[in-house]
């Protein structure tokens, strides 16, 4: 039997949407994925990136708590993240290329 993604430390109830989004609805499949793809799909999806959540996610694949991170660790886990982010087309709001560049016009719906 297939575990929630939501079995997977420090991946709350509120995370659960996000992942169905990405098309990842159990434990197993964001296990087989690892931190930084299951992760990309998720930003890809539209999760605004955090970089929080994805070193939350690698820990938690770990089976460690969020906060049991080292500062190596969290160097790395950053270097990695801001690669991830910027591979996925988007900013570190979660903005798409064009929707930043938009904003920089301040070209907004008025409706």
């Amino acid at each position: 039997m297939s575990e929630p993604v939501s079995a997977i430390r420090n991946i709350g109830p509120k995370s659960v949407p996000g992942f169905a989004r990405a098309g990842l609805h159990t434990a197993e499949e964001v296990r087989a994925l690892g931190a930084v793809e299951a992760y990309r799909r998720l930003v890809l999806a539209g999760t605004r990136p955090h970089f929080i959540g994805f070193y939350a996610l690698a820990m938690g694949l770990q089976g460690r708590l969020w906060s049991d991170i080292t500062p190596q660790e969290k160097a790395e886990l950053r270097r990695v993240f801001d690669a991830l982010v910027a591979g996925a087309g988007a900013d570190a709001r979660g903005r798409s290329d064009l929707e930043a560049a938009l904003n920089l016009l301040v070209v907004r719906d008025t409706e």
